[in-house]
């Protein structure tokens, strides 16, 4: 197979994280809408993310933040989103860049969209044969009829699989 010079898995990627900067960008300007709320998975040790000593102890690869009833001051930039959050009872603020979401739902509609965080190493040293591997979420399987895919793979799923039915 030749060599995917062009990177489309992270343009579609960075795609994707602009479905999330947008989604923020309006719940900047006007607050959450309805019932819509967001869980948003980070890592927790990607460059950028700023985060209090005692969170990054608790945490110390990956957090799962709500925003719903209770967040503060949310500003949303081209890159990084930062807000403030109150965990047992202690206010904390967040600063998370764009490129180390790992996931975001807003269980409203019941959508999500999961990601694979790659760290600036990664992307200067670019894969020969990138997978991509298209799931069907009832089954798990992929089209070739696997019945497992690989953890490194980015995962193409159907969004049907968070719609209401």
């Amino acid at each position: 197979m030749p060599e995917d010079l062009m990177r489309y898995d992270q343009l579609a990627q960075n795609a994707l994280k602009g479905v999330v900067r947008e989604a923020l960008r309006k719940v900047e300007k006007s607050g959450l809408p309805g019932d819509h709320h967001f869980y948003i998975a980070f890592n927790t040790r990607y460059p950028g993310v700023s985060i209090g000593d005692r969170l990054a102890e608790r945490y110390p690869r990956e957090m799962t933040v709500v925003l719903q009833h209770q967040f503060y001051n949310l500003a949303v930039t081209e890159e990084r989103f930062q807000v403030e959050l109150t965990f047992d009872n202690i206010p904390e603020k967040l600063v998370i860049p764009f490129a180390a979401v790992k996931g975001f739902l807003d269980p409203a509609v019941q959508f999500g969209l999961q990601f694979e965080v790659v760290t600036e190493e990664a992307e200067a040293k670019p894969s020969t044969s990138p997978k991509l591997a298209i799931v069907d979420p009832d089954t798990e399987k992929t089209e070739d009829g696997e019945s497992s895919v690989s953890d490194t793979a980015p995962k193409v799923v159907s969004l049907d699989a968070f719609r209401k039915k």
